[in-house]
């Protein structure tokens, strides 16, 4: 194997081959010898780069005119050394088991790409109104919580959530997957953007949470449901079919793999987990969507947390979480929470 580094006074070099990795060998368990390692650090100036077999490198700093060097590579077979692996990305220190007060795009750029195995969000739902919580329960001091939720239209609505949306997609796992919840009023123009962000081949399911509570109207069907849109990272996305209790009489009392119709209660007004925080979803949710999603020991992240139902389940469950709101009174209600 052999590398022509030619080096050039007052040149530079590109970004794109600053980052190319020095070729190991065409074996995996194949490494340098220790002469020739010794002789290619001998030649690195500081600022050095090796590129790779027949790449330029310039080395900044040098003075004279073209230096041109051939180095002698040889590659030998290590049997009892095992193949270097890169050490797994982790969140960045300070940003797991933490719920952060502050804008979510902030924390998102602190997140490091590739580290986190489930999102799940649901974020304001673009209603045109002031969300209001009710009195809490649960032994959760303090006067009920709002929110706004308007957006003077749908198109600052979603070139609010493009940015983010685009951040999730960076800071996932291969194996990873989001799950973002929203209703009929954003469902199809969110579902548009993630195909734009995902890939429209990445869509898994569009899951419907069926809770049966709220009123209705005489000039259309009861709106009994909201919606909650799955896309995985890649094809390698993590899933373990939830099973839920079977309904047929043929199989009573048994348990089958859940349909994408999720058949879950919304929390009544006598929950004990009901914490007052409006739109505060069930727990009985976010575990099975947690526990269907990300792999034991895995990183669960929700950037709009509000009272902090997924950082519960993901506890609950035995994973780690990242938690994010930008309201003082969420982040105090989901710390209680988890306290």
């Amino acid at each position: 194997m052999m590398i022509t580094a030619t080096t050039t006074a007052g040149t530079g070099i590109t970004e794109r081959e600053r980052d190319l990795p020095l070729p190991l060998g065409e074996g995996r368990g194949e490494g340098r010898s220790a002469e020739a390692l010794a002789a290619l650090q001998s030649q690195r100036q500081p600022n050095a780069r090796s590129l790779g077999p027949g790449r330029e490198l310039a080395r900044p700093g040098w003075c004279g005119g073209m230096t041109s060097r051939v180095l002698k590579l040889q590659s030998t077979a290590s049997s009892d050394s095992p193949p270097r692996q890169p050490s797994p990305a982790k969140p960045e220190e300070g940003v797991l088991s933490a719920i952060h007060q502050c804008d979510n795009l902030d924390l998102l750029r602190r997140v490091g790409a590739g580290t986190v195995d489930l999102v799940y969000i649901d974020p304001p739902f673009n209603t045109g109104q002031q969300q209001r919580g009710t009195p809490r329960a649960g032994g959760m001091a303090g006067p009920p919580a709002s929110y706004a939720d308007a957006w003077p239209t749908m198109q600052d609505y979603l070139a609010f959530m493009r940015p983010r949306l685009a951040e999730m997609h960076r800071v996932l796992k291969p194996t990873g997957s989001l799950l973002l919840h929203c209703d009929w009023r954003t469902s199809h123009h969110l579902r548009l953007l993630l195909d734009e962000i995902f890939g429209a081949e990445r869509f898994v399911n569009h899951l419907i949470w069926s809770y049966g509570l709220g009123g209705s109207s005489p000039r259309r069907f009861a709106r009994k449901h909201d919606d909650i849109l799955f896309y995985g990272r890649s094809d390698a996305y993590w899933f373990e079919p939830p099973r839920v209790p079977a309904t047929s009489a043929r199989m009573r009392g048994l348990m089958k793999k859940a349909t994408d119709v999720l058949d879950i209660p919304s929390i009544n007004n006598m929950a004990a987990e009901r914490t007052g925080y409006p739109t505060q979803k069930p727990l009985a949710l976010l575990e099975l969507l947690v526990a269907a999603c990300c792999p034991p020991g895995g990183v669960v992240a929700d950037f709009f947390c509000g009272s902090g139902t997924t950082l519960v389940a993901a506890k609950r469950l035995q994973r780690k979480w990242i938690g994010c709101d930008v309201s003082a009174e969420a982040v105090k209600i989901a710390r209680q929470r988890l306290s």
